[in-house]
């Protein structure tokens, strides 16, 4: 069951200005192509409560749980404490999966409208990336094609203030031994095959609460 309230922050606070992107010619696989990646990224008889070649702590495998009334159906909530991403449904329920979140304080908490999903996204760091770890980012200052090792994985589900990109995402991860702990450069991973099944299910205008690390969002099983 879900026990903490809605947490509401005031946004202008906690971002800076969007960066451009440096990607000036993007292209795009094609609906075969993707069909193919996703094949590739799915184990083989996988089912998404029970399914775990990846070999980190069940608890992070995909579970149907009770949620409190009031929450609106469609919205995300993710605790930061516990590593679970939570999407309400209809009904009562809600379905959490495993993720990771980023390291040390480059998690940021607040609240957030997806504006966007991509399949199979294109990425490019950001310029605070590249001159944090110019030794990891710099050779992908153009960006990166989509694909299995891409960095955003398979799905992306991007997350505004207002109309403004944040630049933070929920996204899959080609590094899926990372889920559960803290590993990322500010957005939420999940694993491929568990993001390519909560993706339809996201409504574009729906809200998403990233949860304070020092704080905790439960449930009942």
């Amino acid at each position: 069951m879900l026990t903490r309230r809605h947490f509401v922050v005031t946004t202008a606070a906690l971002f800076s200005a969007p960066l451009a992107s440096s990607v000036s010619a993007k292209t795009w696989p094609t609906a075969s192509q993707k069909a193919a990646w996703d094949a590739q990224v799915t184990p083989f008889g996988f089912d998404l409560e029970t399914t775990n070649p990846w070999g980190f702590n069940s608890r992070f495998l995909p579970q149907r749980v009770a949620a409190n009334d009031g929450l609106t159906p469609g919205d995300i909530h993710v605790d930061a404490v516990a590593r679970y991403l939570y999407h309400v449904e209809q009904g009562g329920t809600a379905m959490r999966y495993g993720v990771a979140i980023a390291r040390g304080n480059l998690y940021e908490p607040g609240t957030y409208t997806i504006r966007r999903k991509v399949e199979w996204p294109h990425w490019t760091p950001t310029q605070s990336m590249i001159a944090r770890e110019p030794e990891t980012y710099e050779q992908f200052a153009d960006g990166m094609e989509p694909g299995p090792s891409n960095p955003l994985g398979s799905r992306a589900i991007y997350l505004f203030v207002g109309d403004r990109d944040t630049y933070l995402r929920i996204h899959g991860t080609p590094s899926p031994q990372s889920i559960g702990g803290r590993a990322s450069s500010g957005c939420v991973r999940m694993v491929m095959a568990h993001i390519n099944e909560l993706y339809p299910r996201i409504e574009l205008r729906s809200t998403a609460y990233l949860y304070s690390a020092e704080e905790s969002v439960t449930s009942s099983s």
